[in-house]
């Protein structure tokens, strides 16, 4: 994988200044809306006002919020964000002073939740319900459509008034907006529904109010979905046609959304290529005369200036990128690119905790959304700290501790850092693993870390050492179920399946349904031969470039796995259910397509030549297989920390030492981190 390229000049247009409206914005980089519920974090407006002035700070052009209801009915959920009255500015203001203090532009995201939200005041533009949400809206009369029209419009008062350059109208990814422009979710008879003109009424009455109560100082940009992505979505003519009256309308920019949140197509999860729905923001960019603004899976420098060089855009949102390095522009204008703290698009920290309602963070950097609790923490006394291991939790705590002044020597047996971060780049689509390992090596050169590569750290060796502290990240070893020939020449571990150490048959059987055992079952079902090229994925997943068929779908190809894998869990609970939310469903649904069949609640007796022999509620069953792969959980390497105590030194122990769950690289980070900090 390409690492970011030094040299600020390499990014002409990125870093150019550009006219939206009545405002000049300093550089194409916009910080995209992203929900973090830091509102419900403690003292949620410092928070809130820390994180947002991090990246203004970094060198963003425009940031744009998390969405606020414009009434009651629109939040997403009970307690959810609102802007309905004036004695709800105070804790604005304050944001945006911030903002502004650091030369960013900042908008307020307008979003009505619809059939998607998540309270028992539900409305939408028909009563259709959606296949994500249990709950059934209720139309909406024509009465309330008007008063919820008007309800924008305050809402963006209400955000001049707080100081905000302006407001983002949502208007894509489902939402209720989204709900009354697509046949899908629209099948009223009156002004609002039927033809297309009636259906894109909704949206351009908002702007045109919006604009007509504001004036044009205010700044209005509009989500529109470039592509839904879903059966009774909009076609390519009817997305241009409604760009083009929401331009008309008084919109002085547009900004792309992907898909709708219940389309069966992956638009922003690590499998997800690059830049893959590039298409449909170009050719949308030619419909219209205002700005328009790429988005998902954009997360280089060089990948954004290629965008808009090439004519697909003229500004680039940017949201999870932001998260994992709030210095990102500055970076790239200090010619230090290749310092950037790239975002892996593992959703782990952010959208999966939003899903499980806690506040976002970033499983690269973990001090996304707690800006106030890791600042100005002086080091009173720099210290020799020794960290022994290299994984995600080594090289956190490592880099964190030199960051901070103290002098770090850094351990690790291998011949190269990584740890388990060398296997998970192995897996299909799991390459952005790469960058993260690109961005540490850089941070132990710029920060001076001592690295000792291919050397195994004991207790003598470190007590010899004269270290201040000593820091263990051993991370874990793959564990061996008690089973009767696990030790055949036909069991491999899936550290070995990963690697390519074995010449894995035709007939697998995986003990294990965890992450790993998913991911190795993804990796064994993929043909070699098949390039995984963007076109793949469209294809794969019936993504219709010209947007032709309503909704921008078309058959997918059906791709035929090599092997016939069978996985295999002890639980009886549902396969897959501690998988993450967000992404858990794509990988889920790649098995199915495959013909992976999971079997659960299984007793395993024994392995034999012939195969893996087991049995479901006392039925004895023989699994005919060529290989059997053990992905069985881990166990922690605690040797060296069991020899240290025994001379009277106490460690730190972090990452898969200290708790041995999977390949858990959001807590080894996080850990690394906060024992940092700590020290």
């Amino acid at each position: 994988m390409q690492s970011p390229a030094r040299g600020g000049s390499r990014f002409p247009t990125l870093l150019s200044p550009m006219r939206v409206g009545a405002h000049t914005l300093r550089n194409r980089v916009i910080m995209g809306s992203m929900h973090t519920r830091l509102e419900h974090a403690s003292k949620p407006v410092e928070r809130q006002a820390a994180f947002y002035a991090a990246r203004a700070a970094g060198g963003v052009a425009l940031v744009i919020t998390g969405g606020f209801a414009p009434s009651e009915a629109g939040r997403l959920e009970e307690g959810g964000p609102i802007l309905d009255g004036s004695q709800k500015l105070e804790p604005h203001t304050a944001i945006v002073d911030q903002v502004h203090r650091h030369g960013s532009k900042i908008l307020l995201q307008v979003l009505h939740a619809g059939r998607y939200a998540k309270h028992d005041r539900i409305v939408g533009a028909s009563e259709i319900r959606s296949p994500i949400n249990p709950r059934t809206p209720r139309a909406l009369s024509e009465t309330e459509i008007e008063e919820t029209i008007e309800a924008f419009v305050d809402c963006a008062r209400l955000a001049a008034a707080a100081g905000y350059d302006g407001v983002e109208i949502m208007g894509s990814e489902g939402y209720l907006i989204n709900q009354f422009t697509a046949l899908r979710t629209n099948d009223r008879h009156d002004r609002w529904g039927g033809s297309l003109e009636n259906r894109v009424r909704f949206p351009v009455e908002i702007v045109k109010r919006i604009r007509k109560k504001l004036g044009f100082s205010f700044l209005i940009m509009y989500r529109i979905s470039a592509v839904d992505l879903v059966e009774g979505g909009l076609t390519a003519d009817e997305i241009d046609a409604q760009a083009q009256a929401i331009e008309a309308a008084g919109a002085d920019v547009l900004n792309t959304g992907i898909g709708w949140h219940e389309a069966r197509v992956p638009t922003i999860a690590y499998s997800v290529p690059r830049a893959a729905f590039s298409f449909a923001v170009k050719r949308l960019r030619g419909a219209v005369s205002i700005p328009v603004v790429a988005s998902n899976r954009l997360n280089t420098p060089e990948l954004a200036e290629e965008l808009l060089s090439d004519g697909a855009c003229d500004f680039v949102s940017m949201a999870r990128p932001l998260l994992a390095d709030p210095e990102f522009v500055r970076k790239v204008e200090e010619s230090r690119s290749d310092e950037i703290n790239t975002c892996i698009a593992c959703n782990q920290a952010c959208l999966d905790f939003i899903f499980s309602e806690r506040v976002a963070t970033c499983l690269v950097n973990p001090i996304a959304g707690y800006e106030i609790d890791y600042a100005n923490k002086p080091l009173a006394t720099p210290s020799r700290i020794a960290v022994v291991g290299s994984g995600p939790a080594g090289l956190a705590a490592a880099t964190a501790a030199a960051a901070r002044g103290h002098r770090v020597v850094l351990f690790e047996e291998q011949s190269e850092i990584g740890g388990q971060m060398l296997l998970a780049r192995r897996i299909p689509a799991k390459g952005e693993f790469n960058e993260l390992l690109r961005y540490f090596r850089r941070q132990l050169e710029l920060l001076g870390v001592e690295v000792q590569l291919g050397t195994r750290a004991t207790a003598k060796s470190l007590a010899k050492g004269r270290f201040d502290q000593i820091v263990l990240a051993t991370g874990i070893s793959a564990r061996l179920p008690a089973i009767e020939g696990i030790n055949r020449p036909n069991v491999v571990s899936y550290a070995d399946a990963i690697l390519g150490h074995v010449d894995i048959g035709k007939r697998v059987a995986i003990i294990g349904t965890g992450g790993i055992g998913y991911d190795v079952a993804e990796m064994l079902t993929r043909a070699a031969d098949v390039e995984q090229t963007t076109q793949a994925f469209l294809d794969e997943y019936g993504v219709d470039t010209t947007i032709h068929s309503p909704g921008g779908l078309k058959p997918p190809t059906k791709r035929q796995s090599p092997r016939k894998v069978t996985l295999l869990q002890r639980r009886r609970e549902r396969p897959g259910s501690r998988l993450g939310v967000s992404t858990g469903w794509i990988l889920r649904n790649q098995l199915r397509d495959k013909d992976v069949e999971i079997v659960a609640g299984v007793s395993y007796e024994r392995i034999s030549e012939q195969g893996l022999h087991y049995s479901v509620d006392g039925v004895a069953h023989l699994l005919e297989v060529d290989h059997v792969v053990i992905c069985a959980g881990q166990e922690p390497n605690v040797a060296l920390m069991d020899d240290l105590t025994g001379l009277g030194i106490k460690p730190h122990l972090i990452g898969g030492a200290e708790h041995a769950v999977e390949l858990d690289a959001m807590r080894a980070i996080r850990q690394g981190v906060e024992l940092a900090y700590s020290i």
